[in-house]
């Protein structure tokens, strides 16, 4: 079973939504206008309006508000999309040319600059300064994620708390914003928001670990990019940091990166046969299941619903993914 399936029965809003986002990122300018259109076209699982439209759910949904709390955190995601192929030096994403491959770095960071700021734009149709600080501080703390994952590159030496702060700032606080958004929008309790939104965390952070450990599992078929592009890029992650505990694996690595702009997709092979080796790939599936169950945790006192039920499911499609 796909993804897409456990919430097929949101197509009809989520359709809504794909107009909303295309109306969204028109722009005068012919290039902007271009580059925008391509990404969104590019397509792409819409987990977060997803996650909106279901917490929404929760409460007095009204369509028009929870859309608005959808696009705005889509677009966020669009924008950090492009601003983090820069950042990797990415001409692949799921298998097509990036912005950046095809108009240069410049284009590419104004392309991402455009879209933040449709977001803003789009938000303040929702007035509600509780959601307009949601987006904001989210905003914020994915910029930071944004910092620190080029600060890291080819850091060999950083440890396991670095990495779990950088991908709750890139990955877990955009999911949780989009469940505590989608709540706000519909009147949801407070404290139930906060369950809500906590839920989003944990599975962000379950979702970008296996994101992660797909690196290096996965095919190029699948992933749209060479098995190991993380790690060839620089991109120290779970398995990496696990790995690296084995004396062997941790020479293997510093030696095939002691010059990084040489190191290729064919000579990462070997390196990545060496870590499967080592049980780093269950011991990171380990630890994505922890999030997991602590995320499931978070929905025992919310009445039975089938957007409840929903938002199980995709915890527990998520925890069985393998590709």
């Amino acid at each position: 079973m796909k993804l897409t399936k456990t919430y097929g029965h949101l197509k009809k809003e989520l359709d809504m939504i794909e107009h909303a986002l295309a109306d969204a990122i028109q722009a005068e300018h012919d290039i902007l206008r271009e580059t925008s259109t391509q990404l969104l076209q590019a397509g792409g699982k819409r987990i977060r309006p997803v996650f909106v439209l279901l917490c929404g759910q929760l409460g007095e949904y009204n369509a028009e508000r929870v859309k608005t709390a959808a696009v705005s955190l889509e677009l966020i995601h669009m924008a950090s999309l492009v601003h983090d192929d820069v950042i990797d030096d990415a001409s692949l994403r799921r298998g097509k040319p990036t912005i950046k491959a095809l108009y240069g770095n410049r284009t590419a960071m104004y392309t991402g600059d455009f879209i933040l700021a449709r977001a803003l734009e789009n938000i303040t149709k929702l007035e509600n300064p509780a959601a307009h600080r949601v987006l904001s501080k989210t905003m914020v703390q994915v910029a930071k994620g944004e910092i620190e994952q080029i600060r890291d590159k080819y850091n060999w030496d950083q440890n396991l708390r670095n990495y779990l702060r950088r991908i709750k700032r890139k990955t877990a606080l955009l999911i949780a914003a989009s469940c505590k958004l989608g709540a706000i929008a519909s009147g949801v309790p407070e404290e139930r928001a906060v369950k809500l939104f906590r839920y989003g965390y944990y599975i962000g952070m379950s979702y970008q670990i296996i994101d992660d450990i797909l690196d290096f599992t996965a095919s190029e078929n699948q992933l749209g990019k060479p098995a190991g592009n993380d790690l060839l890029q620089g991109n120290v992650t779970l398995p990496v940091l696990i790995a690296m505990k084995d004396p062997s694996f941790d020479r293997k690595l510093r030696d095939t990166f002691a010059n990084p702009e040489l190191v290729t997709p064919a000579s990462m092979v070997p390196l990545i046969e060496s870590l499967k080796q080592t049980g780093a790939i269950a011991s990171s599936y380990r630890i994505s299941d922890l999030y997991l169950q602590k995320a499931l945790k978070q929905l025992d006192d919310i009445p039975h619903h089938i957007a409840k039920h929903t938002l199980q499911t995709i915890a527990k499609y998520i925890g069985k993914r393998r590709s």
